[in-house]
């Protein structure tokens, strides 16, 4: 049995919690992934993991062991890399959690020009909103959109995210075109739910009045609000395409809060793989201070 191999295997059959998975992901056959699990627990003579029809769970000894294996596997990968010149050697898959919206629309283009120059990295890119717990599930590093927090993780800035309050041409015709927060009361509102609190006059005065529409995605309530169903705020990233097409218009601009910021945000600054340093030498000056979607507003050239 090769150890390491067999470490692999385990790491990769707790994260996608069946035999049958693991083996898609590593390229083999359901019975050579329980057969090198069933070898690693014989030689370290503990059971790693409880086997049910559909589903396996990690035992109380699988999941100190899982800990352990991933930090001994990340080690010996950090130090064959740093044998090597950092911006040559790069290597391995990146898993990166991203947020819908903004991946959909913009992370693509990043991640074929970091490939160009590391050719050796290969990514695995799951879309989600929630804050995935990045140690918990396997992740390398996350994308987040907000207000930095204090927190357990390290983050790194990637660009500016501004906010625009706007609506259909249509909406504003019949309704009219709110020029105080108090007019907000008078207008159908498009909500994002996972919008945090925040302490700007706007953000404040829009969760305290009824929401029209609520949603976890921000493209849904873009469509809805060009579709005329009320006022929408979304960052740039999503409508400024809409903007500039004239589909939506933006009012109350004096009050738009402070931009936020997208962070790449991961676990440890210590010991960093070489795969994960480099995506965040390289995303770091990707977007610039006047990001691609923002070109529009600012009269920058692409």
């Amino acid at each position: 049995m090769d150890r390491l191999d067999a470490m692999r295997t385990f790491i990769t059959v707790a994260r996608e919690g069946s035999f049958t998975n693991a083996a898609e992901r590593l390229g083999m056959s359901p019975q050579l992934v329980s057969k090198y699990v069933s070898q690693l627990e014989a030689h370290l003579g503990v059971r790693l993991l409880n086997r049910t029809t559909r589903r396996v769970n990690l035992t109380e000894a699988g999941r100190r062991y899982e800990l352990s294996a991933r930090q001994v596997l990340q080690d010996i990968d950090d130090l064959e890399n740093d044998l090597g010149d950092l911006q040559s050697y790069a290597t391995g898959q990146l898993r990166i959690s991203a947020p819908v919206s903004f991946a959909i629309a913009h992370l693509a283009p990043l991640l074929s020009a970091f490939q160009e120059q590391y050719p050796a990295v290969t990514f695995d890119v799951q879309l989600n909103d929630r804050k995935v717990d990045i140690v918990d599930e396997g992740f390398d590093l996350a994308l987040r959109i907000g207000q930095l927090r204090s927190s357990s993780l390290i983050a790194k800035r990637l660009a500016p995210v501004r906010l625009a309050i706007c609506a259909a041409p249509d909406y504003l015709a019949k309704h009219g075109t709110p020029k105080s927060l108090e007019d907000l009361k008078q207008h159908k509102l498009l909500h994002y739910n996972l919008m945090e609190d925040d302490t700007s006059p706007l953000l404040k005065a829009w969760l305290q009045h009824r929401h029209t529409l609520i949603s976890n995605n921000g493209d849904v309530l873009t469509r809805a609000a060009i579709a005329g169903s009320g006022l929408v705020i979304q960052p740039t990233f999503i409508v400024s395409d809409a903007l500039a097409a004239g589909t939506l218009v933006a009012v109350l601009s004096d009050y738009l809060p402070e931009p936020l910021a997208l962070y790449a945000v991961y676990a440890h600054r210590t010991l960093l793989a070489s795969k994960v340093r480099a995506f965040l030498d390289f995303s770091a000056d990707y977007y610039g201070d006047i990001p691609p979607w923002d070109h529009a507003f600012t009269g920058t050239s692409t």
